[in-house]
């Protein structure tokens, strides 16, 4: 009895360790997979807080070479806030990579709180 006790408790540490190194090698590949998203252009747009209604686009350089982004900016017309439309696309590819929408404040707009009345 001791004896099959024993070997279950060995078997249930020998799974759950096999589990962990699965999922450890799992994730370490997924790793391997280059992942652009909207966010990292994000950062770089919104480094000062002044806006323009633009379209710009590039793309990400040598780091990224099949990668480009878009973005869309317009004001809101309410209390100052500005929509960004930010697309990112893959070349040979019809369907974008990621989009996300980010409503920024900025006092500065002409519909802010502190930015020149109409």
């Amino acid at each position: 009895m001791e004896v099959v006790i024993a070997s279950a408790i060995f078997f249930l540490a020998v799974f759950a360790i096999l589990a962990l190194v699965s999922s450890t090698l799992r994730n370490a590949r997924s790793l391997r997979h280059i992942q652009v998203d909207a966010g990292m252009i994000a950062a770089q747009l919104f480094k000062t807080n002044k806006f323009s209604e633009q379209v710009e686009s590039g793309d990400f350089g040598s780091a990224y070479p099949d990668y480009s982004w878009q973005t869309e900016s317009m004001e809101a017309q309410t209390n100052g806030l500005w929509q960004f439309n930010i697309t990112v696309m893959r070349r040979g590819q019809h369907e974008p990579v990621d989009q996300i929408s980010l409503f920024i404040f900025s006092p500065e707009s002409s519909s802010g709180p502190f930015g020149p009345r109409r």
